[in-house]
């Protein structure tokens, strides 16, 4: 099967076999930041934007994005290296394992919802698995980030 898709700004025309799931997909194209952590749709690694809305490319076919604009973590690192900082800066990444499927997540809620409350940050992000942390690192780091985001709007 012949798929035509835009990988971060990228066309790509390649053939793939029918049953090619997205993760696969995209990391057959070289980005590796999205990761494989749990094949059962849970853990929320391997989120990827398919036409800007946050989907699990480990529970779609990679057909399903024929035609569709689909942006991992490489097409959005000057935009995530901020929110990076901040997360980091409350050692929320211990390993950094989940790190990429909490940005990809993060960066898709502020784009919906540039002023979200606590509770809309959590709901938002509670597909997202991490094993290290109580993930209030990441709620204090997304925090910062916001307020930095307020404060440089103002100036």
């Amino acid at each position: 099967m012949e798929i035509k898709l835009t990988l971060n700004g990228e066309r790509i025309v390649q053939d793939i076999e029918p049953d090619l799931l997205l993760i696969d997909f995209v990391r057959k194209n070289g980005c590796y930041s999205v990761k494989r952590g749990c094949d059962t749709s849970n853990c929320g690694l391997c989120t990827v934007l398919l036409n800007d809305k946050p989907v699990l490319s480990c529970s779609i076919l990679a057909m399903r994005a024929n035609g569709a604009k689909v942006v991992t973590l490489e097409g959005m690192q000057e935009e995530a290296k901020p929110l990076a900082t901040f997360i980091a800066s409350q050692g929320a990444e211990q390993c950094g394992f989940c790190n990429p499927g909490f940005m990809m997540n993060t960066l898709a809620l502020l784009k919906e919802n540039p002023h979200p409350s606590d509770d809309e940050i959590k709901e938002f992000l509670a597909g997202n698995l991490c094993r290290c942390s109580g993930y209030e690192g990441q709620l204090r780091g997304i925090k910062n980030y916001l307020n930095y985001l307020e404060e440089k709007g103002n100036k």
